[in-house]
């Protein structure tokens, strides 16, 4: 397998954030609507690909960041930008967390089963959302960029070392 370029990597990642955003919505729209009393049937598939999504992507996409754009950040000795990313770091441990309850929940209901809790997946899906709001605003207005910039300068002195 080819490895994936810097730029392709943020490009995925911020691909990854407009894909998690469109699955919140749907997951909202369709808690909205089972608690309106419509018919869970009409949305097995639509719970199973969400609870997919962020059971699959989502979560290596939590690695990805912790892997290729975390380290680098946090040997900075700009102590308010290595917290952010500390923040982040245990933002992914309450998302998951978080998931391990909601998911089962959304899988129940693409499965057919009865009894999911519609206030205690109201619930959870709040948190949820809540959460990952919150961090995909931090990674995008300060973390991302950072790591962007960083990566503009090695880019830059690679260059500039390949033409001495």
């Amino acid at each position: 397998m080819k490895p994936v370029s810097q730029p392709d990597r943020f490009q995925a990642l911020d691909e990854c954030h407009q894909q998690i955003h469109e699955h919140l919505a749907a997951l909202t729209d369709v808690l909205e609507k089972l608690q309106s009393g419509a018919d869970e049937s009409q949305y097995r598939d639509q719970m199973r690909v969400i609870e997919a999504f962020f059971t699959g992507n989502a979560l290596q996409h939590h690695l990805d960041e912790e892997k290729n754009v975390f380290p680098k950040l946090l040997a900075s000795d700009n102590a308010e930008l290595v917290q952010a990313v500390r923040t982040l770091q245990q933002d992914h441990g309450w998302i998951e967390q978080n998931w391990r309850e909601l998911s089962p929940m959304l899988r129940a209901i693409s499965e057919g089963e009865s009894g999911v809790d519609l206030t205690e997946l109201q619930h959870n899906v709040e948190v949820f959302l809540a959460l990952l709001h919150d961090h995909i605003v931090l990674e995008e207005t300060l973390i991302y960029p950072e790591a962007k910039g960083q990566f503009a300068v090695e880019l830059a002195a690679r260059k500039q070392r390949l033409a001495s």
